[in-house]
């Protein structure tokens, strides 16, 4: 079975991409083909091939196939600033394009979305909109800090109101000095209707981590 799924957060810096890379991770030591994809990036690394973005190169890394970088993120802000108001949206076709040359190659996609649900591609045009037209299903970070109940039910209210399963959800430890991490944990678990795939602890150079052990994908595969 080909697994789909949008990457989206409660807020930026939450911890979409190591969440990602780790789901990749998982999926491929299941034996399955893992392709990530980064359909729109805020921001990028200046390089002598042009500009990169640091999520999308760490996602092209683990992939399980050898693809070219702009397979990986076809879209940039830049490149939608720069386009005329009226060209913008024609910018979206090849978000979708990529994601079916993907998926025709791979088992699992991890689809990585930018900030939050709702950030915005031009002046009214959302990402999740996008998901929405590819019928994707959701997982959720969660970064637990003070706001983070809020945050995560409005998430998930807005994920579902667009007509969208969230399937899962992942609380990230982003602030290690919160007193009552679990406390809001155990809120989030009688609250959201979806199941906690697993919890990131506070790590030093979390980017370096295999962070496989912290996940688990059975909720994700049952019935495959």
């Amino acid at each position: 079975m080909n697994h789909c799924y949008f990457v989206t957060g409660t807020d930026a810096e939450v911890g979409k991409t190591i969440v990602s890379l780790a789901l990749m991770r998982k999926f491929a030591s299941a034996g399955r083909r893992v392709a990530g994809y980064k359909p729109f990036s805020s921001g990028g690394l200046g390089k002598p091939e042009g500009l990169r973005a640091r999520d999308a190169l760490q996602l092209q890394a683990q992939c399980s196939a050898d693809w070219p970088y702009e397979a990986i993120n076809p879209l940039t802000r830049a490149e939608m600033e720069s386009a005329p108001p009226l060209t913008q949206r024609a910018a979206l076709p090849p978000l979708s394009a990529g994601l079916r040359q993907l998926r025709k190659a791979s088992d699992c996609v991890i689809v990585e979305g930018c900030g939050g649900w709702r950030t915005l591609l031009d002046a009214d045009f959302p990402l999740s909109r996008w998901a929405v037209s590819e019928s994707l299903p959701v997982i959720m970070v969660v970064g637990i800090k003070p706001g983070c109940l809020s945050h995560a039910l409005l998430t998930a209210e807005a994920i579902r109101a667009d007509g969208l399963p969230l399937v899962g959800w992942v609380a990230n430890r982003v602030n290690p000095c919160l007193p009552n991490y679990c406390a809001v944990v155990d809120a989030l678990r009688e609250r959201l209707a979806a199941p906690l795939l697993g919890e990131i602890p506070y790590l030093p150079r979390i980017a370096e981590r295999d962070l496989q052990p912290y996940l688990d994908i059975v909720p994700l595969t049952r019935g495959d």
